[in-house]
């Protein structure tokens, strides 16, 4: 059973940055961050493959976000910047075994989610 710890997060201004931390209990697993706001479905942010070599992103959020690993700490960071009110929702990381996708049901294992809020 893998745990996920989350954090980070908070509320920031529209054009300002934060950077959300996903702590994981086990190696060997590819990482991706998801996102739901109210009243909308969850939906797929970025991911990363274990070994940092292949990444994808949503098209909302090309450019704007980065994400990243460190093995030696377990943990995989989502590098938030230029946000936008449209990015105000809970966050959510998730692991799973073998290769990365963009398919929520794909992945096993979920953090306890953390909310953003990007509002003036």
């Amino acid at each position: 059973q893998v745990q996920l710890v989350q954090s980070g997060g908070g509320l920031v201004q529209p054009g300002g940055s934060l950077r959300l931390s996903c702590a994981a209990s086990h190696r060997n697993y590819a990482m991706a961050w998801f996102r739901q706001a109210p009243g909308k479905e969850r939906e797929f942010v970025s991911a990363i493959s274990w070994s940092g070599g292949s990444t994808y992103y949503a098209d909302s959020v090309k450019v704007r976000f980065t994400i990243s690993r460190d093995n030696a700490r377990n943990t995989v960071y989502l590098e938030m910047n230029t946000l936008k009110p449209e990015d105000t929702a809970v966050y959510y990381c998730a692991a799973k075994i073998g290769q990365i996708t963009t398919v929520l049901f794909d992945y096993q294992y979920w953090g306890q989610g953390t909310q953003i809020t990007v509002s003036s």
